[in-house]
Protein backbone atom coordinates (compact mmCIF):
# COMPACT_ATOMS: atom_id res chain seq x y z
CA UNK A 1 0.00 0.00 0.00
CA UNK A 2 1.52 3.32 -1.07
CA UNK A 3 1.40 6.55 0.94
CA UNK A 4 -1.63 7.83 -1.00
CA UNK A 5 -3.59 4.68 -0.14
CA UNK A 6 -2.42 4.68 3.48
CA UNK A 7 -3.81 8.18 3.88
CA UNK A 8 -7.12 7.15 2.30
CA UNK A 9 -7.32 4.20 4.67
CA UNK A 10 -6.99 6.58 7.61
CA UNK A 11 -9.76 8.78 6.23
CA UNK A 12 -12.18 6.14 4.97
CA UNK A 13 -11.41 3.14 7.15
CA UNK A 14 -9.88 -0.19 6.19
CA UNK A 15 -13.15 -1.93 5.29
CA UNK A 16 -14.42 0.96 3.16
CA UNK A 17 -11.17 1.14 1.24
CA UNK A 18 -11.29 -2.62 0.72
CA UNK A 19 -14.77 -2.28 -0.78
CA UNK A 20 -13.65 0.53 -3.06
CA UNK A 21 -10.56 -1.26 -4.28
CA UNK A 22 -12.41 -4.51 -4.97
CA UNK A 23 -14.57 -2.96 -7.70
CA UNK A 24 -13.65 -2.79 -11.38
CA UNK A 25 -15.13 0.19 -13.19
CA UNK A 26 -15.59 0.60 -16.92
CA UNK A 27 -15.31 4.10 -18.34
CA UNK A 28 -17.11 4.34 -21.69
CA UNK A 29 -15.61 7.46 -23.24
CA UNK A 30 -12.58 9.45 -22.06
CA UNK A 31 -13.75 12.97 -22.84
CA UNK A 32 -15.15 15.60 -20.50
CA UNK A 33 -17.32 13.29 -18.42
CA UNK A 34 -15.15 10.18 -18.53
CA UNK A 35 -11.79 11.80 -17.79
CA UNK A 36 -13.11 13.94 -14.94
CA UNK A 37 -15.21 11.18 -13.41
CA UNK A 38 -12.15 8.92 -13.52
CA UNK A 39 -9.93 11.34 -11.64
CA UNK A 40 -12.62 11.84 -8.98
CA UNK A 41 -12.94 8.08 -8.57
CA UNK A 42 -9.17 7.66 -8.35
CA UNK A 43 -8.89 10.33 -5.65
CA UNK A 44 -11.29 8.40 -3.39
CA UNK A 45 -9.46 5.11 -3.82
CA UNK A 46 -10.88 3.30 -6.84
CA UNK A 47 -7.96 1.75 -8.65
CA UNK A 48 -9.27 -0.88 -11.09
CA UNK A 49 -10.43 0.61 -14.38
CA UNK A 50 -10.99 -0.26 -18.01
CA UNK A 51 -11.03 2.98 -19.99
CA UNK A 52 -12.28 2.78 -23.57
CA UNK A 53 -12.17 5.49 -26.24
CA UNK A 54 -10.91 5.68 -29.82
CA UNK A 55 -10.03 9.39 -29.95
CA UNK A 56 -6.87 11.46 -29.57
CA UNK A 57 -6.46 14.69 -27.60
CA UNK A 58 -7.00 17.96 -29.44
CA UNK A 59 -6.46 21.53 -28.25
CA UNK A 60 -10.24 21.94 -28.26
CA UNK A 61 -10.51 19.31 -25.50
CA UNK A 62 -8.44 21.23 -22.97
CA UNK A 63 -11.27 23.56 -21.90
CA UNK A 64 -13.07 20.76 -20.05
CA UNK A 65 -11.16 17.46 -20.12
CA UNK A 66 -8.52 16.12 -17.72
CA UNK A 67 -5.59 16.55 -20.09
CA UNK A 68 -2.72 18.96 -20.61
CA UNK A 69 -1.24 20.79 -23.58
CA UNK A 70 1.81 18.52 -23.60
CA UNK A 71 -0.53 15.58 -24.31
CA UNK A 72 -2.17 16.96 -27.45
CA UNK A 73 -2.01 14.30 -30.16
CA UNK A 74 -1.85 11.37 -27.72
CA UNK A 75 -4.51 8.71 -27.46
CA UNK A 76 -6.95 9.81 -24.78
CA UNK A 77 -6.94 6.46 -23.03
CA UNK A 78 -3.14 6.38 -22.76
CA UNK A 79 -2.94 9.98 -21.54
CA UNK A 80 -5.72 9.45 -19.00
CA UNK A 81 -3.99 6.34 -17.70
CA UNK A 82 -0.80 8.36 -17.20
CA UNK A 83 -2.68 11.17 -15.44
CA UNK A 84 -4.53 8.82 -13.10
CA UNK A 85 -1.32 7.01 -12.22
CA UNK A 86 0.13 10.40 -11.28
CA UNK A 87 -2.50 10.37 -8.51
CA UNK A 88 -2.13 6.71 -7.56
CA UNK A 89 0.92 5.00 -9.08
CA UNK A 90 -0.49 1.59 -8.10
CA UNK A 91 -3.77 1.98 -9.98
CA UNK A 92 -4.55 -0.90 -12.34
CA UNK A 93 -5.76 0.72 -15.55
CA UNK A 94 -6.53 -0.99 -18.84
CA UNK A 95 -6.45 1.59 -21.63
CA UNK A 96 -8.30 0.31 -24.68
CA UNK A 97 -8.15 2.52 -27.77
CA UNK A 98 -11.13 1.30 -29.72
CA UNK A 99 -14.59 2.44 -30.73
CA UNK A 100 -17.40 1.04 -28.60
CA UNK A 101 -20.17 -0.42 -30.71
CA UNK A 102 -23.16 -2.65 -30.11
CA UNK A 103 -21.18 -5.59 -31.51
CA UNK A 104 -18.41 -5.37 -28.92
CA UNK A 105 -19.79 -3.49 -25.91
CA UNK A 106 -20.69 -6.56 -23.85
CA UNK A 107 -17.27 -8.10 -24.35
CA UNK A 108 -15.44 -4.84 -23.69
CA UNK A 109 -17.05 -4.39 -20.28
CA UNK A 110 -17.64 -8.07 -19.44
CA UNK A 111 -15.79 -8.04 -16.11
CA UNK A 112 -16.72 -4.50 -15.01
CA UNK A 113 -19.48 -4.44 -12.41
CA UNK A 114 -20.01 -0.68 -12.75
CA UNK A 115 -19.96 1.29 -16.01
CA UNK A 116 -19.74 5.05 -16.44
CA UNK A 117 -21.53 6.20 -19.60
CA UNK A 118 -19.54 9.17 -20.87
CA UNK A 119 -20.47 9.43 -24.54
CA UNK A 120 -21.23 12.60 -26.48
CA UNK A 121 -24.07 11.37 -28.68
CA UNK A 122 -27.56 10.43 -27.55
CA UNK A 123 -27.66 7.30 -29.72
CA UNK A 124 -24.44 6.04 -28.13
CA UNK A 125 -25.83 6.66 -24.65
CA UNK A 126 -28.98 4.71 -25.50
CA UNK A 127 -26.96 1.87 -27.02
CA UNK A 128 -24.92 1.42 -23.85
CA UNK A 129 -27.96 1.35 -21.60
CA UNK A 130 -29.82 -1.01 -23.91
CA UNK A 131 -27.00 -3.56 -24.02
CA UNK A 132 -25.64 -3.38 -20.46
CA UNK A 133 -28.51 -2.45 -18.13
CA UNK A 134 -29.51 -6.04 -17.41
CA UNK A 135 -25.94 -7.15 -16.78
CA UNK A 136 -24.34 -4.57 -14.48
CA UNK A 137 -24.63 -3.68 -10.82
CA UNK A 138 -24.75 -0.02 -11.75
CA UNK A 139 -24.71 2.22 -14.81
CA UNK A 140 -24.24 5.95 -14.29
CA UNK A 141 -25.10 8.14 -17.27
CA UNK A 142 -25.25 11.90 -17.86
CA UNK A 143 -26.91 14.39 -20.22
CA UNK A 144 -28.00 18.00 -20.47
CA UNK A 145 -24.66 19.63 -19.63
CA UNK A 146 -23.97 22.29 -22.25
CA UNK A 147 -23.61 25.98 -21.49
CA UNK A 148 -22.94 27.62 -18.15
CA UNK A 149 -24.84 28.58 -15.02
CA UNK A 150 -27.86 26.80 -13.55
CA UNK A 151 -25.58 24.13 -12.08
CA UNK A 152 -28.12 23.41 -9.34
CA UNK A 153 -30.35 22.00 -12.08
CA UNK A 154 -27.89 19.13 -12.59
CA UNK A 155 -29.60 16.46 -10.49
CA UNK A 156 -29.09 12.82 -9.60
CA UNK A 157 -32.04 10.92 -11.08
CA UNK A 158 -32.53 7.28 -10.04
CA UNK A 159 -34.40 5.79 -12.98
CA UNK A 160 -33.91 2.17 -11.87
CA UNK A 161 -32.16 0.44 -8.99
CA UNK A 162 -29.06 0.04 -11.15
CA UNK A 163 -29.43 3.01 -13.52
CA UNK A 164 -28.73 6.61 -12.55
CA UNK A 165 -28.93 9.60 -14.89
CA UNK A 166 -27.11 12.79 -13.97
CA UNK A 167 -28.29 16.00 -15.61
CA UNK A 168 -30.98 18.60 -15.95
CA UNK A 169 -33.14 16.22 -18.07
CA UNK A 170 -33.32 18.80 -20.84
CA UNK A 171 -31.97 18.52 -24.35
CA UNK A 172 -28.35 19.41 -25.05
CA UNK A 173 -29.21 22.57 -26.98
CA UNK A 174 -27.34 25.81 -26.34
CA UNK A 175 -25.37 28.43 -28.19
CA UNK A 176 -22.53 27.65 -25.78
CA UNK A 177 -20.66 24.32 -26.00
CA UNK A 178 -19.93 22.09 -23.01
CA UNK A 179 -17.60 23.94 -20.63
CA UNK A 180 -15.59 22.79 -17.65
CA UNK A 181 -17.80 23.92 -14.72
CA UNK A 182 -21.05 22.15 -15.68
CA UNK A 183 -19.22 19.13 -17.11
CA UNK A 184 -17.21 18.78 -13.91
CA UNK A 185 -20.32 19.10 -11.74
CA UNK A 186 -21.89 16.18 -13.60
CA UNK A 187 -18.70 14.10 -13.60
CA UNK A 188 -18.25 14.63 -9.85
CA UNK A 189 -21.85 13.60 -9.25
CA UNK A 190 -21.29 10.45 -11.31
CA UNK A 191 -18.31 9.58 -9.13
CA UNK A 192 -20.18 10.37 -5.92
CA UNK A 193 -23.09 8.11 -6.90
CA UNK A 194 -20.64 5.27 -7.51
CA UNK A 195 -18.87 5.87 -4.21
CA UNK A 196 -22.17 5.87 -2.30
CA UNK A 197 -23.33 2.71 -4.09
CA UNK A 198 -20.15 0.81 -3.24
CA UNK A 199 -19.93 1.91 0.40
CA UNK A 200 -23.57 1.04 1.10
CA UNK A 201 -23.19 -2.57 -0.07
Amino acid sequence: MNEFEKNLEKQLGKENLRKIQSVKIGIAGAGGLGSNCAFNLTRVGFKNFRIVDFDCIDHSNLNRQFYFSRQVGEEKVKALKDNLKSINPDASIEALCTRIEKTNIKDVFADCSIVVEAFDKAEEKSMLVEHLLGEKDLIVSASGLVGYGRSDEIKVNYLKDNFVLIGDLSSDSSDTPPLSPRVNVAAAKQADVILEHVLRR
